[in-house]
């Protein structure tokens, strides 16, 4: 899968200046190399290599992130195998927005 933008990710984790900031980091650097070497073709692909991310509708995937501390929301292009970041965040910062909408 082709992961776009990398950047949000390291934002993010740069700006993190909470004490499991390297963790979360780290977390979120394997997240990506593990989604680049992914090939998902539908939902089931998603559940069966994170059983615990939640499928919405419009396509978008929420995975919880260092110990279920963050969330982090992509649309997923099945058919041209494209993971669109669309939000990374605290539990409160989630709460707050529409993940079918962001």
């Amino acid at each position: 899968m082709r992961v776009i933008s990398r950047r949000t990710l390291k934002d993010f984790a740069a700006g993190n200046d909470r004490e499991d900031a390297a963790a979360c980091a780290e977390q979120l650097d394997a997240w990506y190399h593990d989604v680049r070497s992914s090939n998902w073709a539908d939902p089931a692909g998603v559940k069966a290599k994170y059983g615990s991310a939640s499928i919405l509708k419009a396509s978008r995937v929420v995975f919880n992130i260092c110990g279920n501390k963050y969330r982090l929301v992509v649309k997923v292009n099945y058919k041209r195998g494209i993971v669109y970041i669309r939000f990374v965040g605290t539990h409160a910062e989630y709460d707050a927005i529409d993940a079918q909408e962001i």
